[in-house]
């Protein structure tokens, strides 16, 4: 059997392990309509999906003043949290986690979402046990600044040339890039289309987590 090229597999959250990427895409432009503020397109609020919450407001409506961030970010919660139970874990998602934890490989979260997101949505997925390390955007810089995958592989003893990352958005794969890890592209997630992705150059694109599955575990 081939060596291994990989012994820490970070994944995005939103968009690569859950399927809610519309539920936010909704759940932006709900908040801006409450606040009688430019509606972005399903395109636009897509493409702010990963970023921390400030900066993907920011992003989706660069008209808003700063000073109402605050009351933006409330109405976002607001409507997130009455659509959160619409959201599940892409179909073969836990099994796909179940093998890699099998094969002893470290597994990682890198998310846009706050602490208190990320602990819920893990709750609610029954994965609380699954990650051995995860980081938040409230934590630290918001991608596609690399210190996420830095802060994670020092926590966890691990080389960044042997760490993956997972994500379907290019903030995910300019995060990988900048910090010397691998990174992979999803396109099943909805939020940055395959071709944003593969320009990006990254190890692979995957179309579907069956995709995913197969080159991973080829891998690891």
């Amino acid at each position: 059997m081939p060596s291994s090229e990989f012994d820490l597999v970070v994944f995005d959250w939103d968009g690569t392990l859950m399927d809610s990427t519309p539920t936010i895409t909704r759940c932006i432009q709900a908040a801006c309509r409450d606040l009688g503020l430019p509606v972005p397109t399903d395109e636009l609020a897509s493409h702010v999906i990963g970023l921390g919450l400030r900066d993907a407001l920011q992003m989706a409506v660069p008209s808003l003043d700063p000073a109402h961030y605050p009351r933006l970010s409330e109405r976002y919660r607001f409507h997130y949290l009455i659509g959160d139970k619409e959201t599940v874990l892409f179909p073969g998602v836990r099994e796909l986690l179940d093998e890699l934890r099998s094969r002893g490989r470290f597994l990682a979260v890198a998310t846009g979402k706050s602490r208190v997101g990320l602990n819920r949505a893990l709750e609610s997925a029954g994965l609380m046990r699954m990650f051995d390390a995860t980081r938040c955007a409230d934590e630290t810089f918001s991608k596609p600044h690399p210190a996420m995958l830095q802060e994670l592989t020092r926590e966890l003893g691990q080389d960044l040339r042997r760490t993956v990352m997972i994500g379907d958005t290019t903030h995910d794969l300019q995060m990988a890039r900048s910090a010397g890890a691998a990174g992979v592209g999803v396109a099943y997630g909805g939020a940055h289309p395959l071709d944003q992705l593969a320009a990006l150059e990254p190890a692979y694109c995957a179309s579907s987590v069956a995709e995913l599955r197969e080159w991973l575990l080829e891998r690891v």
